[in-house]
């Protein structure tokens, strides 16, 4: 019994004794740190915001359980320096954690000193998306990033149709970054930043100014400003006082401008007249009773300290929860029973000399685990749900869409990782499917700088007196489609024409200059043309510019104004008409197969006729005239026998409707051979082309050699460069026997204007090719796409025709038949007809012969005289005889003598029967 009772005794002070351990690993008080500019803000926001977190931690029995947080704030007056310099007193002074900084430059100088003595940085406010690197394992936003800043900022540019903005911002990490996060996400929507206006981190007004002008120089009128609050409004005040806030401009600016609105709004008129129109983010923070709760507080904490009239933006929302997420992470650390201990740095004791005292500063061992701690956290703070993902940012970023007009401003939609942009809230679209339909992403109207509610074009031609350097072919050949003036050296033709036409359509001045290229002596290289524009030599270009492949990967073209793909062009053969002319619609075949169905179907019709028709019977000679009339005669419908059997009728209306085709066949072939002129070539097509091994004419400069050589396969030794129309008729009357060339591969444009003055060759074969002629700008130009709407409108109201008339005329001998022999009718164009008729003239024949069988069959048979006088003739022979003797009587013979027979009968059986009486 006395060894039960130590037993216990010894377990109940083991029990206690490891109580007290548990107890005393959670100290009375920790250390924690803030970092941020006092005077700023963002930083009057959130000095009034950790203060009132510190006290609700500290008043909350739940968290920390004993512990006191203690937060000491210092200012940094966001230097780098001070900054450094402070973190290094914190970390002398057994610091845990410290909340901010609130600048990125700052953030970027210390965490180096973080991660050396392993203190988690809490940043509210730094949104530097580099700061995610795996260099900074110690920093941790506890706010959103710029990198979803910029997608939002990219995707309200994508859905206003805008593909270039310029982008002004401070010339700091936080800018460069911010701005570099920008350009990739515009990337992602094939848009760009066409301009990058940096400004000074110690810029002036005037220096401001100075940049603005650039800008207003430049073409594109999407502005994004990525600033802080101390520039940000110097940037819009001077672009005000420029004129760069009124029709035609587009100002977006990240969530500097908002945080600017909800701390110190209402703010001056004068300042707000600076602004109207612009679009700016603010950070979105959910809707919710603490938020709410915390936000009816707010006048009183801003009176407590001695705060007149600043209200609360995101940022101090943010801060809020950053010290609730740091007490709720030092709880976990130590239920899992971390200490607070810190240890020497040994590199550290190795740095001699000078007085800064390193020595002093120590690691806090339990850094790694309250790191992880903090990275793990997960609740419902003010701002909303915090919890990171795999990347370190918090999720479901998202933001507001704020459109400043008035003394205000007003929320015109929504942007979220998750939906996109959108009219309801992200907190209603997370508990829905997602939408991803087209058109799901939409805005409310937004009344854009000038108080206008069309949507900007978003661009302008640059009015700074600069004209733009049009390269134009100089031609040597076929100048109708451009040409310079050897006296004036001014250029005209067909395609500046069309050209002109488009831009005095443009809704603003176009100022241009065109400038020859080429020696004047041969036609020049297009794809060189090309390369020019895409190099920046020549603003864009203008002329006879087809629009192939390897042109369009370097340059954008205009919609087409004129189509034209390659084709074939060979000298032809003429076809005279002779004596004989009218036998050549038909082939040998077919002439002896018509011929030989006039016959059968005569012969067919004479024995369905025969024996009931009077009109065919009559002597042998008379019956075989009639057949040849009869069948010949129906070639021209005037048959004048009568048919009378059913039979004979069916295979009459049968050839009859044979005959008929062929007539008429006849009758337009042998019309289009002796009226129309008839062409041949012994070049057919692309492919008979390719398989000769004959020389191939193409025009200097044109892209037909490449095309020729790379897609078709022809050697280049086959490939003859011709210049000028003269050289195009001279090759082809040579030949390639005499050094010339079989035919000529060109664009159509080019061919129908040589075939109007030349009627010895032809176009043969179809047009291999499907393309264009346009205008090339440089990639991503929007005055290719406003060029392209006004050659639409050119050819919609009919001057794109009446510029053409105006060049071209239409000339008679260009042959546009794709197949230039004459082709003859066959007989396999008719075998199908002559089947018909043959079929209908057999089972006729056959029907006829069974029903001739069947009445000879039903015949008497003969009397003994008859009998008595065939007695030398077999009796096979005698029944063909008989057969055909029938077949050949006229019905009314054979009944009268069936008759005749049947009365005969009766008397010579009386006659015998008395003979045999007697």
């Amino acid at each position: 019994m006395m060894l039960a009772l130590l037993l216990l005794f010894f377990c109940l002070v083991s029990s206690t004794s490891g109580a007290s351990q548990n107890a005393s690993s959670r100290p009375a008080v920790v250390h924690v740190g803030a970092i941020f500019t006092f005077d700023s803000t963002i930083g009057r926001v959130a000095k009034v915001a950790i203060d009132a977190a510190e006290d609700d931690v500290n008043s909350d029995p739940s968290v920390l359980r004993g512990t006191r947080l203690e937060i000491i704030m210092r200012d940094t007056n966001c230097s780098g320096f001070l900054g450094m310099m402070e973190a290094l007193q914190f970390m002398e002074t057994d610091t845990v954690a410290i909340v901010g900084p609130q600048c990125t430059t700052i953030a970027h100088v210390i965490s180096h000193v973080a991660n050396e003595l392993h203190v988690p940085l809490l940043s509210f406010s730094a949104t530097d998306p580099t700061l995610n690197a795996l260099e900074y394992p110690y920093f941790v936003r506890t706010t959103q990033s710029d990198l979803f800043q910029m997608a939002a900022i990219a995707e309200i540019v994508d859905y206003y149709q805008w593909n270039q903005v310029i982008a002004i911002y401070v010339d700091d990490d936080h800018g460069r970054n911010g701005v570099a996060a920008l350009g990739d996400k515009l990337a992602e929507r094939r848009c760009k930043i066409s301009y990058k206006a940096q400004v000074s981190p110690e810029a002036t007004r005037s220096d401001v100014t100075d940049l603005l002008v650039k800008v207003a120089l430049m073409e594109s009128r999407v502005i994004v400003v990525h600033s802080n609050q101390e520039y940000g409004p110097m940037i819009l005040s001077v672009a005000h006082y420029l004129e760069m806030m009124t029709n035609g401009y587009v100002w977006i600016t990240t969530d500097w401008l908002s945080s600017l609105l909800d701390s110190r709004g209402p703010l001056a008129s004068s300042t707000m007249e600076t602004m109207q129109g612009v679009l700016t983010l603010r950070q979105h923070t959910a809707d919710s009773k603490k938020k709410r709760d915390f936000i009816s507080r707010w006048s009183n904490l801003t009176r407590k300290e001695n705060i007149a009239d600043f209200r609360l933006n995101s940022y101090g929302l943010y801060a809020y929860d950053t010290v609730w997420m740091l007490a709720k992470a030092l709880d976990a650390l130590f239920d899992d029973g971390g200490l607070i201990s810190f240890s020497d740095d040994k590199s550290l004791h190795d740095v001699r000399g000078g007085t800064l005292h390193l020595e002093a500063m120590n690691i806090f061992d339990g850094g790694p685990l309250l790191l992880d701690k903090v990275r793990k956290s997960n609740f419902s703070g003010i701002t909303g749900l915090l919890r990171f993902d795999a990347d370190g940012n918090l999720v479901r970023p998202a933001f507001d869409i704020i459109n400043v007009i008035g003394t205000g401003s007003r929320t015109v939609g929504f942007w979220s990782n998750y939906s996109g942009l959108s009219l309801v809230s992200p907190d209603t679209l997370y508990s829905k499917p997602l939408n991803v339909s087209p058109g799901s992403d939409r805005l409310y109207s937004v009344i854009w700088p000038g108080e206008t509610t069309t949507k900007p074009r978003g661009w302008v031609f640059p009015n700074n007196g600069k004209e733009l350097k049009i390269g134009v072919p100089d031609r040597v050949s076929y100048k109708e489609f451009v040409s310079k003036s050897p006296t004036t050296g001014t250029v005209k033709g067909y395609c500046i024409d069309v050209f002109t036409a488009a831009v005095n359509l443009l809704p603003y001045a176009v100022p241009f200059k065109m400038i020859p290229f080429g020696n004047g002596h041969a036609n020049p290289s297009y794809t060189e043309l090309t390369n020019m524009v895409a190099t920046g030599t020549f603003d864009a270009a203008v002329g006879d510019i087809a629009i192939v492949t390897n042109r369009t990967k370097i340059v954008d073209f205009t919609q087409p104004y004129i189509e034209s793909g390659l084709v074939i062009v060979a000298p032809i053969r003429k076809h005279k008409s002779n004596a004989w002319a009218f036998l050549q619609p038909f082939t040998v075949e077919m002439w002896c197969v018509t011929g030989l169905f006039f016959l059968v179907v005569g012969a067919a019709v004479w024995v369905l006729e025969h024996r009931i028709n009077d009109e065919f019977r009559g002597p042998p000679r008379q019956q075989i005239v009639t057949i040849f009339w009869f069948s010949f005669s129906t070639l021209f419908f005037a048959h004048r026998e009568n048919t009378v059997s059913t039979l004979g009728r069916a295979v009459l209306i049968i050839w009859l409707f044979v005959v008929l085709i062929i007539q008429s066949s006849y009758t337009a072939s042998l019309t289009s051979i002796l009226t129309v002129q008839q062409l041949s070539s012994p070049i057919k097509g692309i492919d008979s082309l390719i398989a000769s091994d004959e020389l191939i004419g193409f025009q200097v400069g044109s892209f037909a050699e490449n095309y020729m050589v790379e897609e078709l396969s022809i050697p280049r030794s086959r490939l003859k460069a011709l210049g000028s129309p003269e050289e195009y008729a001279e090759a082809l009357e040579l030949g390639p026997e005499n050094g010339g060339v079989a035919a000529i591969v060109d664009e159509r444009a080019y061919v129908e204007l040589f075939l109007s003055t030349n009627c010895k060759f032809a176009i043969v074969g179809s047009e291999f090719t499907k393309s264009g002629w346009g205008f090339g700008f440089p990639r991503d130009s929007p005055l290719a796409v406003d060029m392209s709407t006004a050659i639409l409108t050119l050819s919609e109201n009919g001057d794109l025709q009446r510029i053409h008339d105006k060049w071209f005329t239409r000339a008679a001998c260009i042959s546009e038949t794709d197949e230039i022999d004459s082709e003859r009718l066959h007989l396999s164009s008719f075998w199908g007809l002559f089947l018909i008729c043959g079929m209908s003239c057999f089972l006729a024949l056959l029907i006829y012969l069974i029903i001739m069988i069947r009445k000879f069959v039903q015949l008497p048979p003969p009397d003994d005289q008859d009998a008595s006088s065939h007695q030398q003739t077999p009796r096979s022979g005698r029944r063909l005889q008989k057969f055909l003797s029938f077949v050949d009587d006229k019905v009314e013979d054979v009944k009268n003598r069936s008759k005749r027979g049947q009365m005969e009968k009766p008397t010579n059986n009386v006659n015998a029967d008395i003979e045999s009486y007697d």
